[in-house]
């Protein structure tokens, strides 16, 4: 157990109300959503400033602690639940909540680590702008575990990965010290990225504690469009002539499968099937537009109902629905934001957060359908995601009536062989998730040695000591 005098002199920084120690205080703090990591620890600790984050480091990493730095909890890799030792001290960043300061002239805003995604887009849309991260956990997820895992999400064809979006960073060390990067500029050309190594970092190297984020002109015009097609081919298909029409303007192209709109359709409060008759794939395609024109019709009204007519017209598409409302658009992306959240309810799934080239997922997702339908006959692919930017989520769902337990008791397996397949198109087993502690050990396995090396490397340079989230990625 961790050392009685260490201990209190960390809760002295934070104060006894937020040293959480009581086990109904603690519970959110140290379990997964999926239930894959359930951990221990002796306290948990929330700062409300970067100050006492830094007390809190310098105590721990002069004293030997271990320290797990936690945002929202909503991470799928285990890198944020501590260990069932409990020896690791959980630093919640949920406190340092604030938007400091919204430029909207700059189109850029400073917020703090704890901030949630959705305080974020609303603070921007006050401002008449756009945040344009967007993920399905946006009402409790934290900016700083965004930056911490380079979070993707829905609108990375568009403006890019968190990495993309970050101008500067606060950052606290291990020892203590205090990396003050807020700057807004565009162009800094001055040695090394440095807020690039904590961008994706998993809390290893050093803790977000505030942000310098990009912002962007709202979109004027926007239509959504739920599409039905016969086969992933098809949607790549569309997906080409509507990149090559439509530019910039296309700002999300999401796959799903049949069963999975009809997990969503059984599951998902609100949900309801946008077409009359089945399909067995479907794209969920965004246009946007700076915009709108003066006539009666959107630019992006006028070029999606083109897109498609020629789409159908090529035997591309079987049917689709264009949004006449915005809450009809919210709908359908209601949708496909819940496609995840929904196979809970028909038992055990193992998932896959993995990437190909755009042109080969038609290929790996026929040829690894195959492999999990021959591993594990009546097993139930539900693969989505990201086709714009070739991410997917290769979830497989139990077969009915299977025994759950003995289902996800084949994890490991069953990711062998999607990885497997992965492998064979030069893709990654980790698109946008992040390593964690579920993949860890996978890491080796698709790095050079000289990665791995200086990974290593770079671990020991920022934190020599194994502070921060010891046993995560490396």
């Amino acid at each position: 157990m961790t050392d009685t005098a260490s201990l209190s002199r960390l809760i002295e920084i934070v104060g006894e109300r937020n040293a959480l120690r009581a086990p109904e205080d603690t519970a959110s703090y140290l379990r997964e959503w999926r239930d894959l990591y359930v951990g221990k620890t002796p306290v948990v600790l929330r700062p409300g400033s970067r100050e006492e984050v830094a007390a809190i480091l310098a105590h721990a990493d002069a004293s030997g602690l271990k320290i797990v730095p936690q945002g929202g909890n909503t991470g799928l890799v285990g890198g944020q639940i501590p260990s069932e030792s409990a020896t690791e001290i959980v630093l919640s960043l949920s406190r340092l909540n604030k938007v400091r300061a919204v430029d909207a002239d700059g189109f850029s805003m400073t917020v703090e680590a704890g901030c949630t995604l959705q305080a974020i887009h609303d603070a921007a849309e006050a401002a008449d702008r756009l945040f344009p991260l967007t993920l399905g956990s946006q009402g409790s997820c934290q900016i700083g575990g965004n930056i911490a895992t380079n979070a993707g999400g829905t609108a990375v064809l568009a403006y890019g990965n968190t990495r993309d979006l970050v101008l500067g960073l606060e950052v606290v060390l291990p020892d203590g010290r205090i990396l003050d990067g807020l700057r807004s500029l565009r162009k800094d050309n001055t040695g090394y990225d440095l807020k690039q190594l904590f961008i994706g970092s998993e809390g290893t190297l050093g803790i977000v504690t505030a942000a310098v984020l990009k912002l962007f002109p709202r979109p004027r015009a926007q239509d959504v469009a739920f599409v039905g097609l016969a086969s992933p081919k098809d949607a790549l298909a569309l997906f080409s002539r509507a990149r090559a029409r439509a530019g910039s303007m296309l700002t999300g192209f999401e796959l799903m499968p049949r069963i999975g709109v009809e997990f969503a359709v059984k599951h998902l409060q609100g949900a309801r099937d946008p077409l009359q008759a089945p399909s067995p794939w479907y794209v969920l395609m965004e246009l946007s537009a700076g915009t709108e024109d003066a006539e009666d019709a959107s630019p992006t009204r006028v070029l999606m109902e083109t897109i498609l007519g020629d789409a159908y017209e090529a035997g591309l598409v079987e049917d689709a629905a264009l949004a006449e409302s915005g809450q009809q658009a919210a709908d359908f992306w209601h949708i496909r934001h819940g496609m995840s959240e929904v196979q809970r309810e028909e038992g055990g799934s193992i998932k896959h957060d993995v990437s190909v080239p755009v042109a080969d997922v038609p290929a790996f997702l026929q040829e690894a359908i195959a492999a999990v339908e021959a591993l594990v006959p009546g097993c139930r692919p539900v693969p989505f995601g990201h086709m714009g930017d070739g991410n997917i989520h290769f979830n497989v769902s139990q077969p009915p009536g299977a025994d759950k337990a003995a289902y996800i008791a084949r994890w490991d397996e069953m990711n062998a062989v999607v990885h497997d397949v992965v492998g064979r198109y030069s893709g990654s087993i980790s698109a946008e998730h992040g390593i964690g502690r579920l993949k860890r050990d996978l890491l080796a396995e698709v790095k050079s040695e000289v990665e791995m090396d200086l990974m290593r490397r770079v671990k020991a340079a920022f934190d020599p000591n194994c502070t921060l989230n010891p046993g995560r990625v490396l």
